[in-house]
């Protein structure tokens, strides 16, 4: 078992992304259900909350390929909180209702939600854009001195993004290699004359993002309030369609036109013969390096203000990353080309201090993501229904982990543990059933304490697997396009009894939150 320095102390958490919360809106929000869940970790000792990334997402409904960097999803907006305030009316919140049938209706939400932010913002600005010195009759006190400051320190990211978003909605929203020349382009003559004529529209959208940051820090507040720290997620890539891309080509691999040479993706793998063709633009690490790395340090300082912990998305792509020929239907044909290595967390570290991290590693037994991930004391994943895969011991064994690792019965790209029993080889599904004993029934749970009981500092399951649901409810299928990100838990499928039995395993295994 390899030693190293551990970084986390020894405790437990639950992956569930807000999206997938239940509730009475088309969408869990993150109000009264997001508190709801924090209550049930609470009451079962758990002391980590896992998200997936909470940018606003764009066309595929992936929280991988978001609209922003450093934006919020409007969708996770909980409209009784902004009648509290003021901003809406019992009519508005009815109408952003609609039964929970399990699944989130992204198209839907796309056709209604801004509703809700335009009356919000019409309430607050007064009908013409432009908020008076007192604020309207029936807002909340200090929502414009809130907003205010909010525009002013997160100035570097919002301006940018709100005038990607008013442009994408005036035409269409289409993806910006499609807009007039000079937007495109982003000529200042043109972004001036834009921005002129559209105050009213920039505005709703920077105010959308600051409903958002003020319902995401009274949730953390109240789950630091219960013992429940937040994990957040940040994918190493972001969209090509991004606000990121169009305001700051120059840190990108893009021809004239804006469009990648290359792409990013994986090659064949464990989920996939053909490998993940994920389509994100490349970094032109060189212009990071001119800068800084000042991009990437801000990037990490926004999330560290939106999570505890952050668990780092394809860490493997720091020290080489797939490069696929753009247009290529497949990503088979990629090449590996070479990351930043120590350099950028080096320069990051000197800036913000020590990081508090999980290195997604998973598939990657390269030396150099090793001695990375070591030499930064990040602790790297595991994943429990890997191990059974094969005849012979292995790393992916619990008794296996070292200290400092992250154990998961899966995460979002796998099937549900119970899933998983149900279309796993004969031979490979009784290795597993011998492994973490007891009856087929009670599987997930077992995997649950075999996770639990492994030396991992941290030890996590999804929400699916408290549950003990099927394939029909597993979040993501890596190299499938459609029809996921969109799972939702049912009403009141996480019970008391089940916080009781989750609290005995935590406790049994030394994980209890402090």
């Amino acid at each position: 078992m390899e030693t190293e320095r551990q970084k986390f102390e020894r405790g437990a958490g639950v992956l569930l992304h807000p999206s997938s919360l239940p509730g009475p809106f088309g969408i869990g929000t993150l109000g009264e259900e997001a508190r709801g869940f924090v209550d049930f970790l609470a009451a079962a000792g758990v002391g980590l909350w896992q998200t997936l990334p909470l940018g606003p997402t764009g066309f595929g409904d992936s929280p991988y390929q978001c609209l922003s960097a450093f934006a919020g999803n409007t969708y996770l907006i909980d409209p009784r909180e902004l009648a509290g305030m003021g901003l809406a009316g019992q009519a508005e919140v009815d109408a952003c209702k609609s039964p929970n049938v399990g699944r989130v209706d992204f198209g839907a939400l796309f056709r209604d939600r801004g509703a809700l932010v335009d009356a919000a913002w019409r309430r607050f600005a007064g009908g013409d854009g432009s908020a008076d010195k007192g604020g309207p009759a029936g807002v909340s006190p200090g929502v414009k001195a809130g907003f205010e400051a909010f525009c002013a320190k997160n100035a570097f990211w919002l301006d940018d993004f709100a005038l990607f978003s008013a442009i994408k909605e005036t035409f269409g929203f289409e993806p910006w290699e499609r807009w007039p020349d000079g937007l495109r382009r982003r000529e200042p003559g043109a972004l001036a004359d834009f921005a002129a004529k559209s105050a009213d529209r920039t505005g709703r959208h920077k105010f959308g993002q600051y409903l958002f940051s003020r319902q995401w820090a009274a949730l953390r507040v109240y789950a630091a309030s219960r013992g429940v720290r937040i994990i957040g997620d940040l994918p190493i890539f972001v969209a090509w369609d991004s606000a990121d891309a169009w305001s700051h080509p120059e840190l990108f691999l893009l021809d004239a036109s804006g469009r990648p040479a290359k792409v990013a993706g994986v090659p064949p793998d464990y989920f996939t013969s053909t490998g993940q063709l994920w389509g994100n633009p490349l970094y032109d690490w060189p212009a990071h390096r001119r800068e800084g790395y000042a991009w990437w340090k801000a990037r990490i300082e926004s999330a560290l203000r939106m999570a505890d912990i952050l668990r780092v998305d394809h860490f493997r792509g720091f020290v080489d990353y797939w490069a696929v020929p753009a247009g290529d239907a497949t990503a088979e044909r990629g090449a590996w080309e070479r990351g930043p290595g120590m350099e950028l967390f080096a320069e990051i570290e000197r800036t913000l201090g020590d990081l508090p991290i999980i290195a997604e590693d998973l598939g990657c037994r390269i030396g150099e993501v090793r001695d990375l991930r070591r030499r930064l004391g990040f602790p790297g994943m595991k994943i429990l229904q890997f191990a059974f895969e094969s005849e012979k011991d292995n790393a992916d064994y619990p008794h296996n982990y070292p200290q400092n690792s992250v154990a998961y019965t899966g995460t979002h790209d796998n099937d549900t543990c119970s899933g998983w029993l149900g279309s796993a080889k004969r031979e490979a599904s009784r290795r597993a059933i011998r492994y973490v004993g007891g009856r087929r029934r009670d599987f997930s749970w077992n995997m649950i304490k075999a996770a639990w009981a492994s030396p991992a500092c941290i030890a996590i399951a999804p929400a699916q697997d408290l549950a003990s649901l099927g394939t029909e409810s597993r979040m993501n299928y890596p190299g499938k396009q459609d029809g996921y990100w969109t799972w939702r838990l049912a009403d009141r499928a996480l019970t008391p009894a089940m916080a009781r039995r989750l609290r005995g395993i935590t406790q049994r295994y030394f994980r209890l939150a402090r």
